[in-house]
């Protein structure tokens, strides 16, 4: 049994008592071959939702701090996180972008299904923010159609993005798959890729309910 497997027999009824989520729309997640799963984020326990309820294994992102904790409570998040298919970047770095897409591509090149939050960082207010232009390009590299996905909940559950959360019930709408083939080989084209990312994004909001703002959220943290 693979650790995944063994971390969704044993973590997953307890995650899914807590959070009780209500899932959506799952029969558009394809069963093979490469597949993105792009969605808003609202909150760090998103991360955990995610995965347990995907049948397949979704790799994704995340803050190389998540498995460099100390003591028994940074092992433990080392091995659940690692587990469920975080991959540990340093995003902060000068080369943190590049090292997310092409980790992301890897992924996508080697047929499983890679997770991205496309506003590149948790929303700051619940709002859905601008996506950043990484999810077209790993469709177009890849061919890998992108799956559009939307939690949502979780921000009541978990406010601020920060603390324990408290049980509740969440919801996770996965929409129909979307390709972008008619672009093949224009993964530098930032017109393309910048249209490519809104289509994403606009499915995103529709699923998700939020209101949208044309601009980033790493800006909007900042003001």
């Amino acid at each position: 049994m693979s650790r995944f497997a063994l971390i969704k027999a044993v973590l997953g009824p307890i995650m899914r008592l807590m959070f009780r989520p209500q899932v959506e729309g799952a029969e558009n997640i394809p069963g093979t071959g490469p597949v993105i799963l792009a969605g808003n984020h609202v909150t760090f326990i998103d991360s955990i939702v995610l995965p347990i309820v995907c049948d397949r294994q979704v790799s994704f992102i995340g803050k190389d701090e998540y498995v460099t904790g100390k003591g028994f409570k940074g092992r433990l998040m080392a091995w659940f996180f690692t587990g469920v298919g975080m991959i540990p970047v340093d995003r902060d770095g000068a080369n943190g972008g590049v090292a997310a897409l092409m980790t992301g591509r890897r992924v996508l090149e080697s047929g499983q299904m890679f997770g991205i939050y496309p506003e590149g960082t948790r929303s700051p207010d619940g709002r859905l923010y601008r996506g950043r232009t990484g999810v077209a390009r790993l469709t177009l590299m890849t061919g890998a159609p992108v799956v559009p996905f939307a939690v949502v909940g979780t921000d009541k559950l978990q406010p601020g993005g920060a603390g324990m959360p408290r049980p509740g019930k969440v919801t996770v709408r996965f929409g129909e798959p979307m390709e972008f083939s008619r672009y093949e080989g224009m993964d530098r084209d930032r017109y393309v890729l910048r249209a490519v990312t809104d289509s994403v994004m606009a499915e995103v909001m529709r699923l998700s309910g939020q209101e949208y703002v044309d601009m980033y959220a790493t800006k909007a943290k900042a003001a």
